[in-house]
């Protein structure tokens, strides 16, 4: 029996096959899909009910990866440079009245939260208030008056000042959201992000069977890249890259319109010696 992963990344496939010869026979066939997931969606409650997950399976899950990293030396390393492609002239131009400031989503175990002190500010977002004490605890006395965190209200960060950041991250918690959940979150990033400003943030790709598998077992929500570019660009962001590190550890970057953000990434290879 199909999953209702699985159907939808049918349907997204028929889609893109429609300028074929086979338009009519596809149209057909994508109808009863549609109609078969709109009936998913609709009546089985406890496919529902699992695709938003609570402060408690946060926290639950929080203390496995404490207890048992999923992110290995490697993986990390290559997210850390890349999170430093963006840091390059945060703290350049001294007196400047730009927003040099980052934001993290969902730090969990705070295994990336250091990795931002090339920034004048660091905010935090979770839904979790006890993480605060434990990121809190890897960083100096000195440090700490650079740090603000902040409770995450489902998909709202309205307590973080607007226009306040030109780099917003967030690694192993987007894949945890909903498609609504993200475009939500995404109007609150959009106002957050000066323009010019960056965002590095992990996605499921489900087009791969790692993702999919994930989907399908509830762990992670479906999602995939396509959908996920349209996401982005239908809240007005530009697309600078989609790619992926390996399996199941695939990132977006994509930037808000402007050029208050003297940062300019650059997509090149990242290399790790």
């Amino acid at each position: 029996m199909l999953s209702i992963e699985e159907i939808k990344l049918l349907i997204e496939k028929l889609e893109k096959a429609k300028a074929t010869d086979f338009k009519e026979l596809i149209d057909t066939n994508l109808k009863i899909l549609k109609d078969i997931e709109m009936a998913v969606d609709a009546n089985n409650q406890e496919e529902i009910n699992r695709l938003d997950k609570t402060e408690e399976w946060f926290a639950r899950d929080n203390e496995r990866k404490r207890l048992k990293p999923i992110v290995d030396a490697m993986l990390f390393r290559l997210i850390q440079t890349k999170i430093f492609q963006f840091s390059r002239e945060a703290n350049q131009i001294e007196g400047s009245n730009i927003n040099y400031n980052s934001m993290e989503i969902g730090p969990g175990t705070g295994m990336f939260s250091k990795e931002f002190r090339s920034w004048r500010l660091n905010y935090f977002v979770d839904v979790l208030p006890d993480v605060q004490n434990k990121i809190r605890r890897r960083f100096p006395p000195a440090a700490q008056k650079n740090i603000k965190f902040f409770s995450a209200r489902g998909t709202a960060c309205e307590d973080i000042p607007q226009g306040s950041c030109n780099f917003i991250f967030s690694w192993d918690t987007f894949v945890f959201f909903t498609q609504k959940h993200i475009k939500q979150y995404f109007k609150d990033i959009k106002r957050v992000l000066i323009p010019g400003g960056y965002c590095l943030i992990q996605y499921a790709d489900c087009h791969y069977d790692l993702d999919l598998q994930e989907a399908k077992r509830g762990y992670w929500n479906y999602n995939t890249k396509t959908i996920m570019t349209q996401i982005i660009e239908e809240e007005g962001f530009e697309v600078i890259e989609m790619n992926q590190f390996r399996a199941g550890a695939n990132y977006a970057v994509f930037r808000k319109p402007g050029k208050q953000n003297p940062t300019v990434y650059d997509i090149n290879q990242i290399k790790i010696d």
